[in-house]
């Protein structure tokens, strides 16, 4: 097999003359072209098994997972991501993630679920 001429020279052309800064914007501008559907693509394909999989890495129990995951489901936001809306809540009332969603189990807090990721709305 013969090893693939190089055509680096040619295909870096373009970038010859750009400052560093024009470098920089360009290198960021690509990454949002390749990061941005891998984001609309999370945010629309995600799963309750995904879901308790980010829960359990985070340090709740199968049951916990579970518990979370089917009302986050059943309110139609798991697609915000269950961590996500658990981190979320544990900012909002400064404590720490696991006791928010421990207390989301116990019923807490869906009202500031309801109008964070319902409803969008700010305090």
């Amino acid at each position: 097999m013969e090893p693939r001429k190089s055509d680096f020279e040619e295909r870096a052309k373009h970038l010859m003359n750009m400052s560093d800064e024009e470098l920089d914007k360009y290198f960021w501008d690509l990454v949002e072209k390749v990061v941005d559907p891998l984001i609309e693509l999370a945010s629309t394909h995600t799963s309750p098994s995904v879901e308790r999989s980010v829960l359990l890495r985070m340090g709740f129990n199968s049951m916990e997972a579970k518990a979370l995951v089917d009302k986050f489901f059943e309110k139609n936001i798991l697609g915000k991501g269950a961590g996500n809306i658990v981190y979320t809540i544990a900012k909002e009332h400064n404590i720490d993630y696991i006791q928010a969603g421990r207390d989301l189990i116990a019923g807490k807090y869906w009202d500031d679920v309801d109008r964070i990721f319902i409803h969008g709305g700010d305090k």
